[in-house]
């Protein structure tokens, strides 16, 4: 299949404005013509006026020898005789009796005028009419004003390829020059791969929209360094998350297999080797649900959930679990949401809490202009300085007392969860326990 329209972006344009700017200059051209064909029948209409108005005073005067001295007029009288007329024009008539007994009031008359012994056949314009009891014809030569018309018609038709060819050449130059920075980044863009991180596109001067695409687009590039660094830091630190469990259940097993005469080592080494791979289950597990939540696939069961009575139903269950003194307060609410994701929203925040080495935590359940907020405060050692800015990265650990178990995942989560549920997550420190605050807040 021939492909009509071109590829290239400066080939369209190009084309695009050589096609408008021929349309324009052909109608632009055309309206010259006609306005000059115009201006040479008013210039021919005027001298034929000038001439009968001079030549009607004339007569008026009984000055006969004026009409006989003009190069090309007449007087009749009003049955049709001819009384006088141009010298040159001898017993030949611009009017016939017949036209000039019609004759009632000044009008303009075509006609070809028969060759003589001092011109050739031609065809004249008469301006005729009555004027003190005669009838008047002073006539002009129409033909030259066709040949002038028709003489700047080749002309215009001649210099208009030549107009548009020009124009089309400059638009040429004029597109190229604009578009020569569009392939430069295309270029540079190409040559850029995920191992130039810190590679930018070349900065376009002015500020037209190629120069602002090409910020933007720096702008994009600079995002997906910062992006590329958080992906690359996740799977760093997943390897190394994975790797301590993975060595001590291979080293369990090995020590199960060293002892299957001794059922008390071999079941100590199974428990172990149990506990790495629920570790490792749940990592697995939490790994997969952000992953989900970064795709925007996260599910949710939603159901209406008395939100009070469901905190207060993990307080007393995780409390004793994990060694906290949990309290709970508020009033009873019902939203939409996902109870076993709200569940695993609190099992992080009270395993937070023990990893802070807290004793007692308080949770609040409130209302706030249409929202449902939940408060979980504890007494622990809160959260550094660090920790408030990049809690809820994956991976991201404070200080010693909150690594001691976890992989760093448990606010992301948190965070993961209560977005999919339309909330978000705020954290400090401070009352009412004076440890570290984490405020809920979801819509109702």
């Amino acid at each position: 299949m021939v492909r009509v329209v071109p590829r290239s972006v400066r080939t369209r344009l190009v084309l695009l404005f050589s096609v408008g700017t021929a349309l324009v200059l052909l109608v632009c051209l055309l309206v010259l013509h006609e306005a000059l064909d115009r201006q040479l029948d008013g210039a021919l209409a005027n001298d034929l006026s000038g001439r009968y108005d001079d030549l009607s005073a004339a007569v008026g005067g009984r000055d006969l020898r004026a009409v006989a001295d003009d190069p090309l007029a007449q007087l009749y009288t009003a049955d049709g005789a001819l009384v006088t007329g141009s010298r040159s024009f001898r017993d030949r008539r611009l009017l016939t009796p017949q036209q000039v007994q019609a004759i009632t009031r000044q009008q303009t008359i075509s006609a070809e005028l028969p060759a003589g012994v001092h011109f050739t056949a031609a065809d004249v314009q008469i301006l005729a009419g009555p004027t003190h009891r005669y009838v008047l014809a002073v006539a002009a030569r129409s033909d030259v004003v066709d040949n002038a018309g028709g003489r700047q018609l080749v002309v215009l038709a001649l210099a208009a390829p030549l107009l548009i060819a020009g124009l089309a050449a400059a638009g040429w130059v004029i597109v190229r020059a604009t578009l020569r920075p569009v392939g430069l980044l295309s270029r540079e863009a190409a040559a850029i791969s995920s191992l130039d991180a810190e590679r930018r596109l070349p900065v376009v001067g002015g500020d037209d929209e190629i120069a602002r695409l090409a910020a933007t687009l720096n702008q994009m590039l600079g995002r997906l360094q910062v992006a590329f660094a958080r992906e690359r830091a996740f799977v760093d630190d997943a390897s190394h998350e994975l790797r301590t469990p993975l060595a001590v259940l291979r080293g369990e097993i090995e020590l199960a297999l060293g002892a299957l005469d001794d059922s008390d080592e071999l079941e100590q080494s199974l428990r172990a080797a149990k506990t790495q791979a629920e570790r490792l289950t749940r990592l697995a597990d939490d790994l997969l649900m952000l992953a989900r939540d970064r795709e925007g696939t996260l599910a949710l069961n939603r159901q209406p959930v008395d939100l009070l009575d469901l905190t207060l139903s993990e307080a007393a269950s995780l409390g004793p679990a994990l060694g906290l003194d949990i309290s709970v307060t508020g009033d009873p609410v019902v939203i939409d949401a996902d109870p076993s994701r709200l569940r695993q929203v609190f099992a992080n925040l009270a395993a937070n809490s023990a990893a802070a080495r807290a004793a007692h935590v308080s949770a609040a359940v409130r209302v706030a202009h249409g929202d449902v907020l939940v408060e979980w405060a504890d007494d622990g050692l809160g959260f550094s300085s660090a920790m408030l800015s990049a809690a809820f990265e994956r991976f991201a650990r404070g200080d010693t007392a909150r690594t001691e178990s976890g992989a760093g995942l448990g606010l992301s989560i948190v965070r993961a969860i209560v977005a999919a549920h339309g909330g978000t997550v705020s954290i400090g420190n401070g009352p009412p326990l004076g440890g570290a605050v984490v405020a809920v807040s979801v819509h109702i």
